[in-house]
């Protein structure tokens, strides 16, 4: 038998993926579920959270109470993510989901931490300046992992569609019998 047969502490390969609720993460979640099947990997979605403030803030006037709040509201975030994007946990993979306190970049990057798994992620806005603010997660996530990185680009919608969602109204939402008279 060779070394990895028999040792009892092989981990098999997974596929690592950030779940954040938002359009690019349910993308990556997909992506990780098609993955996950392809290669026959553990799927390990994870919702990394911390408290309001940070950590530094908290841990100036920690209130314990607070902190089972957050726990329970981020598990329930984690949980209608995961329902939204893929509709629920799929039966036919192996699946570990977590929800993790610490920093996204940490969590993410300290789970998939060999090169035999998969670290995938949203690849977020598309637009230059939209990265250079809100991209940090994944630009550190880049640097520190040990995984192949899989950077998936949300679902564009046309800019006809986007144009007319920013032109809606509350009154696009009436019935017609609470609109009045027709002008």
């Amino acid at each position: 038998m060779t070394e990895t047969q028999s040792s009892t502490r092989v981990r098999p390969a997974r596929v690592v993926v950030g779940v954040t609720g938002s359009a690019g993460s349910a993308a990556a979640l997909r992506r990780a579920v098609v993955e996950a099947r392809r290669s026959g990997s553990e799927l390990v979605p994870v919702f990394a959270w911390q408290p309001p403030g940070g950590e530094a803030l908290y841990r100036a006037a920690p209130v314990p109470e607070l902190a089972a709040l957050w726990a329970r509201q981020a598990r329930e975030r984690f949980e209608a993510a995961i329902v939204a994007a893929v509709g629920g946990f799929p039966p036919d993979l192996r699946v570990e989901p977590l929800v993790v306190r610490g920093p996204a970049v940490w969590v993410l990057t300290e789970l998939a931490d060999r090169p035999s798994d998969l670290l995938v992620l949203g690849a977020g806005p598309r637009g230059r300046l939209a990265r250079l603010i809100r991209g940090r997660v994944r630009r550190a996530a880049a640097l520190r992992t040990n995984a192949p990185l899989l950077l998936v680009a949300p679902v564009a919608r046309p800019a006809r569609v986007r144009r007319d969602l920013r032109r809606i109204t509350p009154d696009d939402f009436r019935r017609p019998d609470e609109r009045g008279p027709v002008r």
